[in-house]
């Protein structure tokens, strides 16, 4: 026994160390690769791309810097690997942005504002947890919603844009607009609402794909419960639910989530909501929540 202790002793700053490096992606580990160029590439831009990042380092950096942490955003327009990474190294959080991901088919600018935020979501989303640091893969896409898109797109004419966008043919069911209209009564918010649900099928259709899954739908959502928290990536149609169960969510973005109290920040049942939860096809709420 004293001897396994010793050695339990030795390797306890191996063990730290390996936690602080932990990569947490978007996506599951995948072999495709896009290059600039390539046939199979959206209309993605690199100015688009930069541009993007831009507004999320710009809301996000003072954010980390009153932590007393080092924000670093790597961005790799020239990368053809279709995932995004978050990691942490001592003081320093960090994302890593690629090209190859926001050059996918079926994501868009909004959507991959939306894998900016969920990578800021491993760093800020609170709990559940997958590790000593990050928030799990289900909590950071609520985090893309419920906190992260509402607070850059919050000084758009949301209002105007996504009009314009369903004049110029995007198609939004009358069950996701009412929805989004229940859900809140400012005008920008309810726009922001529906700009969020389409991004998250966006990205819940390269998830998809990207796992050989059958094409999620918002009218269709997963309807598995689970028995215990799932804190690795969840079924692309699974995560197209939390996307619109965050942008559903009426509480506010400047409420934060908590490192370990899953209520706080969050849509429950005990608080009364009818909307907006955590989806039960990744997530199992606390007793009393």
């Amino acid at each position: 026994m004293l001897k396994i202790t010793v050695l339990s002793l030795l390797f306890l700053p191996l063990i730290a160390t390996a936690d602080a490096k932990h990569e947490c992606k978007f996506a599951p580990e995948n072999d495709m690769k896009i290059n600039v160029g390539a046939v199979n590439a959206n209309d993605m831009t690199e100015e688009q791309f930069n541009s993007i990042l831009a507004r999320v380092d710009a809301h996000y950096r003072p954010i980390v810097t009153a932590l007393g942490k080092t924000f670093e955003l790597r961005k790799a327009w020239s990368d053809s690997t279709v995932n995004a990474q978050a990691q942490q190294q001592g003081s320093k959080w960090i994302i890593k942005m690629f090209g190859g991901l926001a050059r996918h088919e079926h994501v868009t600018a909004d959507g991959f504002a939306m894998v900016a935020c969920h990578e800021m979501g491993h760093h800020l989303g609170g709990a559940p947890r997958r590790s000593g640091w990050a928030s799990n893969e289900g909590q950071s896409d609520y985090f893309a919603t419920t906190k992260c898109a509402r607070r850059i797109w919050a000084e758009d004419d949301n209002v105007a844009l996504m009009q314009a966008r369903i004049d110029a043919g995007l198609v939004i069911s009358d069950a996701v607009k009412t929805a989004c209209t229940n859900s809140n009564n400012d005008l920008q918010l309810r726009a922001i609402c529906l700009r969020s649900a389409m991004a998250g099928l966006s990205l819940g259709k390269t998830l998809a794909a990207l796992g050989n899954q059958g094409t999620p739908s918002i009218e269709t959502p997963d309807t598995s419960v689970v028995t215990t928290t799932n804190h690795n990536h969840p079924k692309g149609q699974c995560r197209t639910d939390t996307y619109y169960q965050g942008a559903l969510c009426e509480v506010a973005f400047d409420v934060e989530f908590d490192k370990a109290n899953t209520s706080i920040g969050a849509c429950t049942l005990s608080k009364n909501h009818l909307v907006g939860m955590r989806s039960l096809c990744w997530y199992k709420p606390a007793l009393g929540e």
